[in-house]
Order: structure tokens, then C-alpha cells, then sequence
């Protein structure tokens, strides 16, 4: 009997050892099923996100109900703002319960005693800044961080974005009323035919119809500017397939002609395409609030390297600064397009900024007290 005993003993242990693989194999598959249902179920809720993200920016803010609607100034800076001291004759007549001031700088940069001029940049970079390289996507991304740390702030409803150089060209309580007066951004778009930026790559997502050029300085309401930060969908194609071309006779560009890609300035056209896209050009006035000369003397070849004309201490002076008070409108050659200049249905001067200024100039501006009220007495 204990032989037998002993006997049956290995039999037992290998049924309990049987038993218990089954039980790990079943366990294992059903982690393994677990598993794929849960990555099944996040994909499909990141692209619920995303789309939930684009719908979101579509539906129409409910309407500021305060009674002190602010003006974000984004300047997008290389490092410093070397018009400070303009910009604080500017902000001291003002009320600062109706604006705000957020910059993008150069990462770890910061603004204050030592780097500024004016109190009222102290503190107001961004923590979140990247760098910056004109022509490339990460301009546009860096308007996107400007604008989204501008909605933080719900009684901001316009926003205004300026570069290191631009000045104001009237005081603060013209551009106040001026902006908050009218219920429709400030965009400067039209269609764009004499250079083929547009790439077919773009195709899937980008409607060739609605690919837009126009200034990179713009002025929007608040619900456009939500548009802009949830977007999930153009900016990664714009990212991907708008570059600006390698220059000329370098194995870059070989590389970039090869894969057939077009020279394309995201900034250019990212916001402009953007809102089209969304069906959103009927609130929009398609013309920007900041005059720019461009230099156009120079060859196709050479106008990869096109930058603004500066203002100096030269022609910067009364008649230069009234010359361009005096536009009330702006003609769209590729549109046979005129844009008369308004707010709220009433005209108005077409420009509120002007770039680019030297330091002589924008002292000029200052000591000869070029920025005032304007006689406009329609608003």
C-alpha cells in the first residue's frame, strides 16, 4: 500500500501543476486581450479629443458678459524689446484693468530691471518659450503659446500680435476703441497666385481653394483665437510640408527639390488658411492693422532674403508718420480686390502699428510726439 501510495504521489503534483498552467495561460490571455482593448479604447479617445478639439473651436464663445474687455499685446521677440521705452509712453496713458502683456523670447529669458526698461514688461515672458527660426514652423508655434497664454485670462477678447520692432502709431485709447469697437478680426488674406507655395502633399487635409497668404501680424477675437490654439489638424501639416527652401546651390537644396517640395513661409499662411478652413472669412476684416514696406528691388532669386524697409531717424519724421495715417485702404492685385479700411461698418485709417523701427526712429516718434489721438471722430 505505501508503494502504491508513493506511486500515485507524481500523479497527484502533476495534475496540480497542470491545473495551475492552465490557469496562468488563461490569465495571461485575458491580460493580453485586457490590454488591447484598453490601447484599442485610448486611440479611439485621442482622436475623439482631436476632433472634440476642432468642433470645440467652432462653436461660438458665449459672449463676454464683464464690463472691462482687455487687449493682449504678444510681442514675438529675438531676445530683448528695444522699443521698451516707446511702449512705455504708450502703456502709461492707459488704464491697465483694459490690457495685458505676454512675450516670447528666447528660452530662460527674463525680463526685468536689468533687461528692461519698463515695469510694464517685467515678468511677462513666457516659461514655455522654444526657439525660434524665421521661416520654419516654430514661429507659428510660437504665436500659438503666445495666444494660449492669453486665453488664460477670460477678460482678454482681442489680441494683438507685434514683433520686437513695431510701434504704435496713435495712443492707447484709439487703438482701445478702435479694436473693441468692431466684432471681427483683423486678417490679412488673400489668395495667392503668383507663387506655388501650395504643395499637393497637402492635399488630404488643406483644400487647395482654401490656401491662403497674408501678413503674419494680426489682430483677432477671442473665439478665433481659441480656433487657433485647439487646432490639431492643419498645423501638423503645415509643420510637415510648408518649409522654407535650403539656399540656393547647397545639397539641401538638391534634397528638397528631389522630394518635389515647394518654398512655403508657414507664417505666411497658417492663420489665413486656417480660418478659411473653418468658413470663418465672413468675420473677418481681411487686411492687417501694421504697415510693413517691402524692399522689391531685388531679383526672384534674391527675394528668398526680402525683409521689411526700416524706419530711421530720417523718415520717421511728421510727414512720413501722417503719410500712413492717411491710408484708408488696401488693394488685393491677385483678388483685383479693394479693402476700404473699418470698424465696425465706420471708416477708419487703415493702420494702428507700423515696423520696422530703429531705436533713433522710435525716439523721434517719442520726443516729437508723433503718437496721439487721431482726428478720426468716428469712433
Amino acid at each position: 500500500m505505501s508503494r502504491r501510495a508513493h506511486l500515485q504521489l507524481p500523479a497527484s503534483r502533476r495534475g496540480v501543476v497542470w491545473y495551475r498552467w492552465k490557469l496562468i495561460t488563461a490569465l495571461s490571455a485575458a491580460l493580453c486581450i485586457l490590454a488591447l482593448l484598453t490601447i484599442h479604447r485610448q486611440s479611439r479617445s485621442s482622436a475623439t479629443l482631436s476632433s472634440l478639439s476642432v468642433a470645440r473651436s467652432r462653436i461660438p464663445l458665449r459672449k463676454y458678459t464683464g464690463d472691462r474687455p482687455k487687449i493682449a499685446f504678444l510681442f514675438l521677440a529675438r531676445r530683448d524689446l528695444p522699443l521698451d521705452f516707446l511702449w512705455d509712453r504708450f502703456f502709461k496713458g492707459a488704464d491697465q484693468a483694459n490690457f495685458s502683456v505676454y512675450i516670447h523670447s528666447l528660452p530662460g529669458f527674463v525680463f526685468n530691471a536689468e533687461t528692461t526698461r519698463s515695469q510694464f514688461f517685467y515678468d511677462r515672458q513666457l516659461n514655455n518659450s522654444i526657439k525660434v527660426i524665421w521661416g520654419e514652423s516654430s514661429m507659428i508655434a510660437a504665436e500659438r503659446l503666445l495666444l494660449a497664454s492669453a486665453l488664460e485670462d477670460q477678460s482678454n477678447q482681442r489680441f494683438v500680435l507685434l514683433s520686437d520692432r513695431c510701434a504704435p502709431l496713435y495712443d492707447f485709447g484709439y487703438i482701445y476703441r478702435y479694436l473693441i469697437s468692431s466684432p471681427r478680426s483683423f486678417v490679412d488674406s488673400f489668395l495667392h497666385t503668383k507663387e506655388t507655395r501650395y504643395s499637393v502633399n497637402m492635399s488630404s487635409v488643406i483644400p487647395e481653394e482654401k490656401w491662403r497668404k497674408g501678413s503674419q501680424w494680426i489682430s483677432v477675437i477671442r473665439n478665433h483665437a481659441e480656433v487657433i490654439v485647439n487646432d490639431g489638424t492643419v498645423f501638423p501639416v503645415f509643420k510637415t510640408f510648408c518649409k522654407r527652401a535650403p539656399p540656393s546651390g547647397s545639397q539641401q537644396e538638391w534634397l528638397f527639390l528631389k522630394q518635389k517640395r515647394r518654398n512655403c513661409i508657414p507664417d505666411e499662411h497658417y492663420v489665413q488658411t486656417l480660418l478659411t478652413m473653418r468658413g470663418l472669412e465672413s468675420e473677418m476684416e481681411r487686411r492687417t492693422l501694421t504697415y510693413t514696406v517691402w524692399n522689391i528691388s531685388g531679383t526672384k532669386y534674391e527675394a528668398k532674403s526680402w525683409h521689411p524697409v526700416t524706419f530711421t531717424f530720417e523718415n520717421s519724421g511728421p510727414e512720413d508718420i501722417q503719410e500712413i495715417k492717411k491710408i484708408d485702404n488696401v488693394y488685393y492685385e491677385s483678388e483685383s480686390r479693394t479693402e476700404w479700411c473699418k470698424a465696425d461698418s465706420k471708416p477708419v485709417p487703415c493702420f494702428l502699428f507700423a515696423r520696422k523701427f530703429t531705436k533713433e526712429a522710435a525716439m523721434r516718434l517719442v520726443s516729437e510726439g508723433l503718437i496721439g489721438p487721431s482726428t478720426n471722430i468716428t469712433l
